[in-house]
């Protein structure tokens, strides 16, 4: 079968999944409306050029009409991380997508048997845990559903071996590995800076230089978005730290809006 790539989602995580996808043939993304069309056309246009690839951007098609992913092979939902938006719109898709597609979500920590149920397609459906920045990080956490079809599975790791990535199978627990190891040690660090009014930058330099880190914790956190931090603290089962808090409330998500934990002029 050949493959017809779609993202449904325009932002950072399905704008670095397009743009990463550009670089082996067309692909289709999903906006839900005109505005976020052009912002994820002016970022995927900007992740390109940053990578000095020699792609053509109109391998990136973007389109609002959830109709025109019908003839979709392979779609990866790459939206907000909360069950119920994930759910509504892999169960639309499973309405307008051919019985042989597979239907694949980015969730970083949510239950994968409950979005494949939700998908109605659980024997084509896997959990495509990519991160951020896609266009560089190589991991790729697979998780399947009990129902997923050995063709599901071949399919997948197909996927991510085309587009260069290191594909690692992980069980279906909250977080899976990375965020369920990840993130206590991210949020640990917000404790401290709340116990010891540290000047943040300070404490990502010692986890930087003192435990050769590329980006300290901090600033991590800024770079996910506290936002998903926090979703990600509560699905896992891990406090979220009232400075994360209190910086969420005032709108204040990470370098997404300009300011977070540190301040990004």
């Amino acid at each position: 079968m050949s493959k017809r790539l779609a993202v449904a989602g325009s932002g950072a995580i399905a704008c670095g999944l397009a743009a990463t996808a550009a670089h082996h043939g067309p692909v289709l993304l999903l906006a839900r409306s005109t505005e976020s069309a052009e912002r994820a056309r002016a970022t995927v246009e900007k992740t390109l050029v940053r990578l000095g690839a020699e792609v053509d951007p109109e391998h990136v098609e973007i389109v609002t009409d959830p109709q025109l992913l019908a003839e979709a092979t392979f779609v990866v939902e790459a939206v907000v991380e909360d069950h119920e938006i994930k759910a509504g719109l892999l169960g639309e898709l499973n309405g307008i997508l051919e019985p042989n597609a597979i239907l694949a979500s980015t969730t970083s920590s949510l239950s994968v048997e409950r979005l494949a149920e939700a998908s109605g397609r659980p024997e084509r459906f896997v959990g495509l845990h990519v991160f951020n920045p896609v266009t560089k990080m190589k991991l790729v956490e697979l998780i399947f559903p009990q129902q997923a079809s050995a063709s599901t599975r071949e399919r997948a790791l197909a996927l991510c071996e085309n587009f260069e990535k290191t594909p690692v199978e992980v069980p279906d627990v909250p977080g899976f590995v990375v965020n369920r190891l990840l993130f206590p040690y991210l949020f640990n660090a917000v404790r401290l800076l709340e116990e010891t009014d540290m000047d943040p930058a300070d404490i990502d330099t010692c986890m930087k230089l003192g435990a050769g880190h590329p980006m300290g914790p901090l600033a991590l956190l800024d770079l996910v978005g506290l936002d998903v931090s926090a979703a990600i603290g509560e699905t896992i089962g891990e406090p979220v730290p009232a400075r994360v808090q209190q910086l969420i409330g005032e709108g204040a998500l990470g370098r997404k809006t300009g300011r977070g934990l540190h301040s990004y002029g």
